[in-house]
């Protein structure tokens, strides 16, 4: 399940900028970018488009070889350390070359040497981005960083992107062109739910490889974090996200970041895979991240994991389902499957049903199909009266996907009650199987 497209990490000590770096390549602000070491904690995916070549830039974590305190916090977690840079060689090795940052204000650094040391093990291209040169005052060091690289490093400021053009040069030298074939439209799935439930777990097993940090630790991750696959005929990417706690729980400046990554990257999806903690059951959390989805209009899977630490007896599972769905009664659309992501119970269900709520998402459906359904929800009921009016229906029209949209061309709105519209919509859910997808319904006054 590996992408198409060429892989490019970007390495390099704590705090050179290359979450900056990795923003202005990809063009938009999707790394947490902050001056403190060990913001960048996960590999972050990001789509590139360069002179007719196109890959993924790979952000990573600094990679501090000897110095335990690269995140911030003696007592921090050994895992969390270690995962760093267990995460920082994974990038490379999957990459095809590496772009090296270093920071050419403080000049070579005892560091930048232990990273240059370590990528030779790798044997890949090396680009070699000295940052931070900002102003020609900035470039007294660059002749420093000579015998970190065979080639001469190129001078970049990802913060006013000098030199980038330059750096996007000679990554791409000797890549394919991308020849312009159709490339089939990726579905965006976004992971989300409240810390610790086993997001990170649910992605490394899907994958089958570690490709996040996965602590009992909760917040280990902190950005939302692109991954991309290809699973059952379909080029997906699966976006992790920082749980999401109760705004009046979050002080850390870093954690309010990641809220508002996790909130974003639930807008840019296709579908988001509610997790759940089975032993827990539905919290006051979960049903606020579920709203957010609902109010974005997105497609949903609810993710019930740790299903194996749930005690079974005689009608568990549909107590659980009966819960779930009463708590989530205002998303009685989504689908729901109980999964393990440790022991991988049913964890097969999972993509399947991202896939089946993604096309009820982007469903298209005639005018004349409409109308002959509409006929027969009017044949099965009298429409309501008030006083003395009879409601009156013409016609039913699509007027938009992502999620299913339609018009509905009525005498009077006033006069069609909610539980009305709420039996429509539910009918025409099962009649073209749009289950896992919200569905609008708009009353518009015909004359």
């Amino acid at each position: 399940m590996k992408s198409a497209f060429e892989i490019v990490a970007i390495v390099g000590r704590p705090n050179v900028g290359k979450s900056a770096l990795f923003n202005r390549l990809t063009g938009r602000a999707a790394a947490i970018v902050e001056d403190r070491p060990g913001v960048t904690r996960d590999r972050h995916f990001g789509k590139v488009e360069w002179e007719n070549r196109r890959f993924w830039a790979v952000d990573t974590g600094g990679f501090d070889p000897e110095d335990d305190d690269t995140i911030p916090g003696a007592k921090m977690a050994a895992a969390i350390r270690d995962g760093i840079r267990r995460q920082v060689r994974l990038a490379i090795e999957e990459a095809s070359r590496v772009i090296f940052v270093v920071d050419g204000k403080a000049g070579l650094h005892p560091l930048d040497r232990a990273v240059a040391q370590m990528l030779r093990e790798y044997k890949k291209p090396v680009i070699l981005a000295v940052n931070k040169t900002d102003l020609e005052a900035d470039r007294t060091h660059e002749w420093d960083f000579a015998e970190l690289a065979q080639d001469q490093g190129v001078a970049v400021s990802a913060l006013h992107g000098r030199g980038v053009d330059d750096l996007l040069d000679a990554v791409v030298k000797d890549m394919p062109v991308y020849a312009g074939q159709a490339e089939e439209e990726q579905l965006r799935l976004a992971i989300v739910g409240r810390p610790n439930v086993g997001k990170s777990s649910i992605l490394n097993s899907i994958l089958n490889e570690e490709r996040n940090i996965v602590s009992d630790v909760p917040g280990t991750t902190r950005d939302a974090v692109d991954t991309p696959l290809r699973a059952h005929g379909k080029d997906m990417i699966l976006v992790d996200t920082a749980g999401l706690r109760d705004k009046g729980k979050i002080s850390d400046e870093v954690e309010k970041y990641s809220a508002v990554r996790s909130m974003r990257a639930i807008e840019r999806c296709d579908v988001a895979l509610l997790v759940i903690d089975a032993y827990d059951g539905v919290r006051e959390q979960d049903e606020r991240i579920a709203g957010l989805i609902h109010d974005a209009g997105k497609a949903c899977v609810v993710v019930v994991n740790k299903w194996d630490k749930v005690e079974k007896t005689d009608g568990t599972y549909e107590k659980c389902l009966k819960d779930i769905r009463a708590r989530l009664k205002f998303m009685d659309y989504a689908l729901v499957t109980f999964i393990s992501a440790l022991s991988r119970q049913r964890l097969g269900e999972v993509l399947p049903l991202a896939i089946q709520a993604a096309e009820a998402h982007r469903t298209r459906l005639s005018t004349s199909k409409l109308n002959r359904a509409l006929e027969e929800i009017l044949a099965s009921s009298p429409m309501p009266s008030f006083r003395g009016r009879i409601l009156k229906v013409y016609y039913l029209a699509q007027t938009g996907i992502r999620p299913p949209s339609f018009a509905l061309f009525v005498n009077d709105p006033k006069l069609m009650h909610f539980s009305t519209q709420r039996r429509i919509k539910r009918l025409l859910r099962e009649r073209f199987e749009l289950k896992g997808t919200p569905i609008i319904l708009m009353l518009r006054k015909r004359s």
